[in-house]
């Protein structure tokens, strides 16, 4: 069990480093004049390369059982938040950066909690030391993103950028609208995640087919991407991928974000459920910034520091309450209650 834990765990830190390199690749390629809505178009269409002889072959031998109605309804209902996210995300980081986006996605922790609980996934009960570390971490975590994002102090390493800040006020203005604005579109993304991390779990404890749900998903959303590309583009030459850049960002995007990280969440979410999911996306701002200080030599402050050791805590406080849980629970699957003991021994009786 403990080692089974490690490996879920090292799996949804490795999808959260594909996540931000993904960000990273699409920004630099939208910069260059790439379409958003054509590449989340391109980026399921070769994920649905991928995913559709990859599910062929894994139920080559075992055919999957059959979708019921109400499962198919609520995968739709997937396809069409996926592909909502896909776009406020893709969308708002072209108007900000993947660094905004990796903070404003610490919100669906808190969106995830709330949800969780009106639709009760998840039991709270503030007397036990678990819920109550839940919780605590939960909003430490949440704190430590804001700190990242709000606050600076003095830089740790020469600062790179200095002269940023020089030229046109004019410019400036556009860029702090463009800002702005990016962050609203990201602010709605994270809500729509959280419920889209919900509706996800909803679905996969029914039907536990992780590649069947994500491929019939997918398919739904290349359909959907196609019409919205199509509305805002038109039959334009934007269609046609012209740079390596363009075309890398489109092949990481679509085998490692779009195609493995679904895979790999639903799995997640079927094994430790939502909130063990969305207590990941604070580590998206240490990543977004080690990245970015790594290889794009940027600004490392005091204040980034302080955030992502804050949101360690966090992270480390949920976890250590989700191993609790979980060790409680198979307890009391070894050991019934006492009460359940003694009706077990009437009826034997009887």
């Amino acid at each position: 069990m403990v080692i089974e834990g490690a490996s879920v765990t090292a799996i949804m830190v490795v999808a959260q480093f594909l996540e931000v390199g993904g960000d990273t690749l699409m920004k630099s390629a939208t910069k260059d004049g790439m379409s958003i809505y054509i590449f989340i178009f391109y980026s399921n269409l070769l994920a649905l390369c991928f995913l559709l002889p990859t599910t062929f072959f894994h139920h080559r031998k075992r055919p999957p059982p059959p979708i019921p109605t109400s499962i198919f309804f609520r995968i739709f209902l997937l396809s069409f938040l996926n592909c909502a996210v896909q776009i406020l995300m893709n969308t708002g980081i072209g108007y900000s950066s993947p660094t905004l986006s990796s903070a404003m996605v610490d919100l669906v922790p808190a969106f995830t909690f709330i949800l969780a609980l009106i639709s009760r996934m998840e039991i709270l009960n503030m007397k036990k030391r678990s819920s109550q570390a839940k919780v605590i971490g939960t909003l430490v975590s949440i704190g430590g993103a804001l700190t990242v994002t709000l606050y600076k102090g003095i830089p740790l390493i020469s600062d790179a950028f200095r002269n940023i800040e020089m030229g046109a006020s004019g410019n400036f203005l556009s860029v702090k609208q463009n800002w702005i604005l990016g962050a609203f579109l990201l602010a709605n993304a994270s809500f729509f995640l959280s419920v889209l991390f919900i509706t996800e779990t909803w679905i996969i404890k029914e039907y536990p087919e992780e590649l069947v749900v994500t491929t019939i998903c997918c398919s739904m959303v290349v359909i959907l991407s196609a019409i919205v590309a199509f509305i805002k583009e038109g039959n334009s030459k934007v269609w046609i991928l012209r740079h390596n850049k363009e075309l890398v960002a489109v092949c990481f995007s679509g085998f490692f974000v779009v195609s493995m990280k679904s895979v790999v969440y639903k799995w997640t979410f079927r094994k430790k459920g939502p909130i063990y999911v969305a207590m990941f996306n604070p580590l998206r701002v240490v990543i977004a910034l080690g990245l970015g200080v790594i290889f794009l030599g940027d600004n490392l402050y005091l204040g980034s520091m302080i955030g992502a050791f804050i949101i360690v805590i966090g992270f480390y406080a949920v976890m250590w309450a989700q191993a609790q849980e979980e060790h409680r629970a198979r307890e009391n699957n070894l050991f019934p209650s006492t009460t359940d003991s003694l009706l077990s021994i009437k009826s034997m009786d009887f």
